[in-house]
Formats: C-alpha cells, sequence, structure tokens
C-alpha cells in the first residue's frame, strides 16, 4: 500500500470533531437536462451515505437543502451519458444584501463538501449572512459517482501492509498491490475515471454558478481546493468574482515535488509539536514527550511488531504513519497524537489507529468513504506521471534528508498511479488568469499539507493584479480557521465587502 498525504485535513476533523454530515440523491429515467437551463429541486436533505467521509446518521437541520446538479459526463459528447453532482446549500440570513452564492471545496482531493460544510458551518456563520453557503461532492466523490475500487475488509489489510519497503521482496509485494487496487478501480468505477479530473470539475462549477443564477463566481477553496479554483480562474478568468484561496497548493510543483515539500512540512510540523509537547509538559507526570527520532524508531519497531488494539486489527506502521500525519494537520490535534503515543507506550495502539482510520476515511463500523479512492482517480487522471521503482530507489535519499519519519512513506506514495488505467492530462496546472478579478490567497507559515512557498507561486502564477498573497504566521493546515483573528477579520472584510487587503499583508 502506498498513498500521498492528501491535502484537505477539514473532512478529517469532521471524522473526529464531529458526528454531522448529509447526502444528496439524483435520479430518473430518461436523459435530464444538462443545460444552464435546468432546474435544481432543493428538497430536505436525506441521512448520509457511507460514501462520504463522516461519522454520523442523520441528516442535517432543516436550514440545509440539497439538490442533483446534471452535468455532462464528458464534456465533449454533451448529449452522451450524464453525471449527478450532489449539492448543499444554506440560504443567506440577511436577503435584502445577499451577494450570491459562496461555493466551498475543502480539498482532497476527494473529500465531500456536502458533508463537509454543514459539519463547519459555524466558523462560516458571518459569511452566510450575506451569502448563500453551498458546496458539492466533486465527480467521481460521494454521491457524485464516487469512486469505488476495494470493499471494506480488503481496505483494512490494504491500509495496513507495508508502504516503506525495505527489501526486494517488499517492494514486488508494494508495487503489487497497488496494481491490483488500480485494477479493482477500473473494474468498479472504469466508467467514470477518464472524466474525474480538475478540468472537469472546474467546469462542473461553472455550469452550478449559472443554474445558481450567479453572474459572477463566488468561492471559497481550501487546500485542493485552491488548485482547483485557480484551474477554474484560467478557464473562466472573466467571471471570477470574490475568491478566497486558503492552504495553497503550489501549482508548479510535479507530484515528485510536492511529495518533497510535504515530507518537509510534515517534519517540520512535528519538530513544532514536539517543541510545544516539551513546553506544555503534555505527556504528563514523569514521562517526557519524544522526540522527533524516538517517534520514527517507534515506527520502525511496528515495521515488525504491531501493537494491539483490541479490535481485532494491529497497528502497523503504516497505519501508525498515516494517523501521526493526522494529528499534525490541526494544532486542535496534537492533543490526540500527545493521548494516542503515551498509550502506544503502554502497548495500546487504539488512538493511533482511530487517526489513520480518519486519514483513510474509515468509520467505527469498518465502512470507508470514497475519500482515498477518489483521492488517487483524480490525482492519476489530472497528472502524466508514472514513477518506477528505480526513479523512486534514486530520490529515496532525497526524500530521507528532508524528513527522517516521513521521507520513506512519501517517497513510496509516488507509486500511487502505478498501472493506472487513465492517462493523465498536465506535468503541472496552468492557473493563468489574466483579466480575473483580485484573489485573495492565505499561507500559513507552518502547514505541514501544502507548505507556504506555495502560497507566493499561486499568487504569482495567477499573475499581475489577480493573486493578493495573505501570509499567517502560525501552525497547522489553513489559516482561515487556524483561530488568528487577523486572518478571519481580513478575509471577511474582503469576502464581504469586496476590500482587497495591501500586497504582502501579514498576520502574526
Amino acid at each position: 500500500m502506498s498513498r500521498p498525504l492528501r491535502t484537505g485535513a477539514l473532512s478529517a476533523a469532521v471524522l473526529l470533531l464531529t458526528a454531522l454530515t448529509a447526502g444528496c440523491g439524483g435520479g430518473g429515467g430518461e436523459r435530464p437536462d444538462t443545460s444552464a437551463g435546468q432546474k435544481l429541486d432543493w428538497a430536505p436533505c436525506p441521512a448520509p451515505s457511507d460514501s462520504q467521509d463522516g461519522s454520523a446518521t442523520e441528516a442535517p437541520g432543516k436550514e440545509w437543502e440539497c439538490a442533483t446538479l446534471h452535468v455532462p459526463l464528458d464534456y465533449r459528447k454533451p448529449d452522451g451519458d450524464t453525471i449527478g453532482i450532489a449539492m448543499i446549500r444554506a440560504k443567506a440570513t440577511d436577503r435584502r444584501h445577499r451577494i450570491g452564492s459562496l461555493i466551498f471545496n475543502f480539498g482532497g482531493p476527494g473529500g465531500s463538501g456536502v458533508a463537509t460544510l454543514p459539519a463547519l458551518a459555524d466558523s462560516y456563520r458571518q459569511l452566510r449572512t450575506r451569502y448563500d453557503l453551498v458546496s458539492f461532492d466533486p465527480r467521481g466523490v460521494g454521491r457524485s459517482s464516487g469512486v469505488r475500487c476495494l470493499d471494506g475488509e480488503q481496505l483494512d489489510a490494504y491500509y495496513a501492509a507495508d508502504a516503506t519497503p525495505d527489501t526486494p521482496t517488499e517492494v514486488k509485494g508494494l508495487v503489487r498491490r497497488v496494481k491490483g487496487y488500480a485494477a479493482a478501480c477500473e473494474k468498479n468505477s472504469g466508467k467514470v475515471l477518464p472524466h474525474v479530473g480538475t478540468t472537469n470539475a472546474a467546469r462542473d462549477m461553472d455550469l452550478m454558478r449559472r443554474v445558481l443564477g450567479d453572474r459572477k463566481l463566488h468561492y471559497f477553496g481550501i487546500s485542493y481546493g485552491t488548485e482547483l479554483g485557480g484551474v477554474y480562474a484560467h478557464l473562466y478568468p472573466r467571471t471570477v468574482g470574490r475568491a478566497l484561496f486558503d492552504g495553497v497548493v503550489d501549482p508548479a510543483q510535479t507530484p515528485e515535488q510536492g511529495a518533497l515539500g510535504q515530507a518537509k512540512g510534515f517534519q517540520l510540523a512535528l519538530n513544532n509539536y514536539v517543541k510545544d509537547c516539551d513546553r506544555s509538559g503534555g505527556m504528563g507526570g514523569a514521562t517526557s514527550c519524544p522526540t522527533a527520532a524516538q517517534i520514527r524508531a517507534f515506527l520502525k519497531r511496528l515495521d515488525t511488531r504491531p501493537l494491539p488494539t483490541g479490535q481485532g486489527r494491529k497497528l502497523t506502521e503504516s497505519l501508525a504513519s498515516g494517523g501521526i500525519a493526522q494529528s499534525l494537520y490541526s494544532e486542535q490535534f496534537w492533543q490526540y497524537l500527545t493521548q494516542g503515543l503515551a498509550a502506544a507506550r503502554q502497548g495500546d495502539g487504539r488512538i493511533l489507529l482511530a487517526l489513520g482510520d480518519a486519514m483513510n476515511g474509515r468509520d467505527q463500523d469498518g465502512d470507508y468513504s470514497t475519500l482515498q479512492a477518489s483521492l488517487t482517480a483524480i490525482t492519476c487522471a489530472d497528472y502524466k506521471q508514472r514513477y518506477t521503482v528505480g526513479d523512486i530507489e534514486r530520490k529515496l535519499p532525497a526524500f530521507r534528508k528532508a524528513s527522517p519519519v516521513f521521507g520513506d512513506f512519501l517517497a513510496w506514495s509516488l507509486t500511487q498511479c502505478t498501472g493506472w488505467p487513465v492517462p493523465g492530462t498536465w506535468t503541472t496546472p496552468d492557473v493563468s488568469a489574466p483579466g480575473a478579478a483580485p484573489i485573495l490567497v492565505v499561507g500559513n507559515t507552518g502547514d505541514p499539507a501544502t507548505p507556504y512557498s506555495g502560497t507566493r507561486k499561486m499568487a504569482q502564477e495567477l499573475g499581475p493584479g489577480v493573486g493578493v498573497e495573505l501570509t499567517y504566521k502560525g501552525q497547522g493546515h489553513g489559516a482561515y480557521d487556524s483561530g488568528s483573528g487577523c486572518v478571519r477579520r481580513i478575509a471577511n472584510a474582503y469576502l464581504l465587502q469586496g476590500k482587497v487587503p495591501e500586497k504582502g499583508k501579514v498576520c502574526t
């Protein structure tokens, strides 16, 4: 098994911190209308399905409505097959001063916006005064024909397997599993795989904008959602309204460069966690906080001696690596890492297993969302690069130097598109958007998943007068929900009043 550390933590935050999710359904026998003149049939949201990353069984409150947007499966064949895009919204509370719709994408790629938006809606209460809050499951995600590959039992084994091979036999085993996973995706979701890329998701958003009746697209993109927003701005620069990119993906990086940047970012976040743990006495009592080197040694021990969890499953090196990375997405999660490491010292792997499951989109019943399958499908539909074992072995020293803890894990994640049945579209996405309105690009200096350097690069690639950079000196993935009043004030003034901040603004 090998996989990247996904670039959207908010969906996993929902798994740990809330029990609210939603789903939307489609239907109909004859070919649905996919034009901008179609009418959305808004109705109360049904209970969630296990395809969406969330942990609850009840529908959201009555202020939420769900509908299905019908779009062409293949935009080159507008009269061909269709796909339904699940949507959710809560109407603006101040209808008199309503600006329009504010469309959210929470990242991944593969995160369910329909599940995530109502769970995090309290963070956006001020924005809801003048916007209808809207989100969606992108094509290939959740209820929008979410990609399915393996069943729950098979995924338990897949994610527990060794993702950091040390011998030629282990390397062959990893490659065999990755190719088998790709074959299962083709068998179970082959029809949608060629059409789940980011360009088509951007086209879906523009059709969504028109069906919603908005002249401009007002947009809030987080993590991978910034890449999606950048591609949209490139395709439709004249219809960009007020757009905020938070936790910014570097659009100029290849998968290799992105994974190496994540290795550095997660190592930095882990080092910052260790310093904070020492400073606060986080372990409590006479037990000292572990060093990064001790955490690495702990993971290597798990390679041959997994920990029991009392659940019929064991905490392996792969599951623990994912769980530790999950906890580094936000300072709010550091307490879980402290608890998990302390329990592991006592031979109990349950907490770290729960964190690893959150990373992989697994609920307590053993059901998996489409989160990781969608991530792989969208990534491999987007990027042309296909890395060989030889490529990765040559790159391992650089990854290990960048992160003694996560380097091997992220280097071998580059096998994710090995044997993928669909060719990629680009080497890197084009996000140049001459003529677009100013886009607020917000970066966090301590971001592990989307390192801060990507913020400046995105601003540059968007073009002069378009990308406006805002820096937050803090920890975690993304800045708007970091607790920074400075970031929140500037972002809200931009989205609600159109006030573009001065160039180079910094929040501490």
